[in-house]
């Protein structure tokens, strides 16, 4: 796990924000065995092979998690984006679908 990236987490302030971040970034792990993590463009980024795989990308009231290479998925509702890039915004108090996340950013990840 990548120092800058926990910091960045840990500096988000609100605990709702923080929680949903860790267990995003968890779900990345288990889901891409070996994936690199780094901070980009001011948010954390996750690489497997050096490509782009998800993205975490808190705003003021919500975190988008966006989930890249997605053109050939099926995407269930709620889900905003070009066919290539898919993100599903996430506000305090929503329960996030962690294990459907899980799926599609494991197919999504397979090719990369």
């Amino acid at each position: 796990m990548n120092h800058e990236v926990t910091t960045f987490i840990e500096n988000l302030g609100q605990p709702w924000k923080i929680e949903v971040c860790n267990q995003l970034r968890q779900l990345v792990h288990k889901a891409i065995p070996k994936v690199e993590e780094r901070i980009q463009y001011k948010k954390p980024h996750f690489l497997k092979n050096g490509h782009y795989a998800a993205v975490i990308s808190p705003s003021k009231d919500a975190i988008a998690f966006m989930i890249m290479n997605a053109g050939d998925l099926e995407f269930p509702k709620g889900f905003d984006g070009p066919a290539e890039r898919k993100w599903l915004k996430i506000r305090e108090g929503d329960l996030p679908p962690y294990d459907v996340l899980a799926k599609l950013l494991v197919e999504a990840s397979g090719s990369l």
